[in-house]
């Protein structure tokens, strides 16, 4: 985290750069030029400029520093940028007033001829530039709106003219993955891409969206931490492909070799840089319609095709959520690695804590890491741990460093959420684990957050229902008691791929895609008590099918995750025989599964935690 004055001084330089292009307000987004949730360190602006680390985005003005964020991050911005003259704006929020409309608004107090907004084009999605102007249309009708009213200047990479010691563009190594780990070949994938484009009339496509490169393509890196992917486009016509990649330095053998393999196929291997190039050459010598991925292409590649443009959702995103089954069998096999890690992780925690010797959040994070580490498959981990103790936990995206952690005591409530990948799958769970004594409050939340979960998990439900429908299942015990958390209960998760995947979600956010056989999702209903704890039960689920019967398909859901659920301060009264057979059941199938890899006096201590409750 930055200093004070350091953060004032990049605001000041930054409005000092805005004055001399004339600039009455400056976009920066938490974002890259493709759009990922989560980015590499070259395009961290944001971070460069305020110290903030979460998601959202920022405006500058000549006296105004802004922070539009949701509520998942609300305590942590407060915390990055105490003593910061800034003003925290909330999203996905009752009266939340947009970026957009707040646009509106200043230009609607200046008495300015006219009002420039800056966007760093190359960073800055299409959809949300024109989000801008769809805003401004709106008072298009008032007698003083004309064409200077109000204009976007583009700026590519600006970040550049101020970030001394920019980071550069990673070169991570790239690893082929062959179709007995896909369960698919490159060439099915990249036949299946051209169809989908000549379906829509259209002889090319250009894919952005770094996680559906590595599904078509089969390979893998780790050009941003944590996501198994390469920083590159994919331009796709008829006739040709071509993969634009930073080539230098990738020059392990391994990536060599995956290269190589592209090449065989007839795939061009480009460099990065150039796509610019390739675009405008296509569309000129083309001169027919290119489809491109409204959600992940840059405004300023958006500009070079406008006229050939047909906006689109990504072309594969649907078709890469619905894992074959190669890829099913495969995440089991994860999680199976998975669990082993988890559970000796746990027993590990429960005897360093009983001693009370000093262990911090960040050494457990720690500790996890070299256990799933031990497996031969593990190829990282899919987020940062988040290793938060009591009032740490009731920030949903804490992370511990060395320097600022939390002490464990033989008290009160540990949450740890993690993940992993594995070359055969992608896993992320969450246990809250009481590590002595409980308040009955604790207790209380601990039991509504479990009902929840237990509800998601259990449950049947027609072909055709979205997961906006099956939200209220995990909210609904919290509802009764009038409490509720801030974020979505579930996500889509990758192949040995993104952990965070679409198109699919479990949130109340209307969402029309359907939970489909083969998705899988997370479920992760919470409870936050600011500055006391947080409560999150997270497994991943496999929707498969159910059955079929006069009244249609029915669908449910797999279990994926094998690690057990603590029931040492279940409230029973609040739950019900369902739920406690559920919850038994549950336990004892993670004990059979992975008991047999353990040794005896693990596999006795699991034994006990999974030992049956009764009402």
């Amino acid at each position: 985290m930055f200093g004070r004055d350091k953060i004032n001084r990049n605001i000041a330089i930054l409005r000092d750069y805005m004055r001399k292009k004339e600039i009455d307000a400056l976009i920066l987004l938490v974002s890259d030029p493709h759009n990922s949730e989560y980015i590499a360190e070259r395009w961290k602006s944001v971070e460069f400029l305020t110290s903030y680390t979460g998601e959202g985005l920022v405006l500058v003005t000549d006296t105004h520093l802004g922070l539009w964020t949701d509520s998942r991050y609300f305590i942590q911005a407060e915390r990055e940028l105490y003593g910061i003259d800034f003003e925290l704006h909330p999203t996905r929020c009752a009266d939340s007033v947009t970026i957009s409309q707040y646009l509106v608004n200043l230009r609607l107090l200046s008495d300015k001829n006219t009002f420039r907004i800056a966007v760093d084009g190359t960073s800055t999605p299409y959809s949300f530039v024109q989000e801008i102007h769809t805003a401004f249309s709106s008072i298009s009708d008032l007698d003083y709106f004309d064409d200077n009213y109000y204009s976007i200047i583009n700026i590519p990479d600006f970040i550049e003219e101020i970030w001394e010691d920019r980071p550069v563009l990673p070169t991570s190594p790239i690893l082929h993955l062959s179709e007995t780990l896909t369960g698919r070949s490159r060439e099915d994938k990249l036949s299946f891409v051209v169809e989908a484009f000549k379906k829509a009339s259209c002889k090319a496509v250009l894919v952005s969206a770094l996680d559906d490169i590595a599904w078509i393509l089969n390979i893998r890196a780790s050009d941003i931490h944590c996501n198994p992917v390469a920083i590159s486009y994919l331009l796709i016509t008829e006739d040709e492909v071509k993969w634009y990649v930073q080539k230098s330095p990738r020059f392990d053998e391994e990536s060599l070799q995956s290269i190589n393999e592209l090449r065989e196929d007839g795939i061009k291997v480009l460099n990065y840089n150039d796509i610019a190039f390739g675009l405008s050459y296509c569309v000129k010598e083309g001169n027919y319609p290119i489809m491109v991925d409204s959600a992940s292409l840059n405004y300023s590649l958006y500009t070079l095709i406008e006229p050939y443009a047909l906006l689109s959702s990504s072309v594969v995103a649907l078709e890469k959520a619905i894992k074959n089954d190669v890829e099913v069998q495969g995440m089991r096999e994860a999680h199976i690695e998975d669990g082993i890690a988890l559970e000796k992780f746990l027993y590990w925690l429960e005897g360093r804590v009983s001693i009370d010797d000093g262990l911090s959040e960040y050494e457990a994070a720690s500790k996890l890491h070299s256990l799933r580490a031990e497996s031969s498959a593990f190829r990282g981990e899919s987020f940062d741990t988040i290793s938060a103790y009591t009032a740490n936990a009731a920030l949903p995206h804490y992370l511990p460093s060395p320097s600022n952690s939390a002490t464990l005591a033989p008290y009160g409530l540990y949450l740890c959420d993690s993940g992993a990948h594995y070359l055969y799958g992608t896993t992320d769970v969450t246990r809250t684990i009481p590590l002595g004594k409980c308040t009955s409050e604790e207790r209380e939340d601990y039991t509504l957050v479990l009902k929840g979960h237990i509800a998601l998990a259990r449950a049947v439900f027609p072909k055709g229902t979205a997961g906006c429908h099956l939200d209220i299942l995990a909210r609904n015990p919290l509802w009764l008691k009038h409490r509720n958390y801030g974020h979505g209960t579930g996500h889509g998760v990758g192949y040995f791929l993104n952990v965070h995947e679409g198109p699919q979600s479990i949130r109340q956010d209307f969402n029309k895609q359907a939970i489909l056989e083969g998705m899988v999702v997370s479920n992760e209903p919470a409870m936050y008590v600011k500055s006391r704890y947080g409560i999150r039960h997270e497994n991943l689920l496999l929707c498969k099918k159910s059955q079929v019967n006069e009244f249609g398909e029915w669908l449910e859901f797999e279990v994926l995750t094998l690690c057990h659920i603590d029931t040492s301060i279940l409230e029973l009264s609040l739950m019900t025989a369902d739920e406690i057979e559920w919850l038994n059941n549950y336990n004892q199938r993670v004990y059979n599964q992975l008991s047999e890899y353990m040794p005896a006096n693990l596999k006795q201590w699991l034994r006990e935690k999974t030992k049956a409750i009764n009402m």
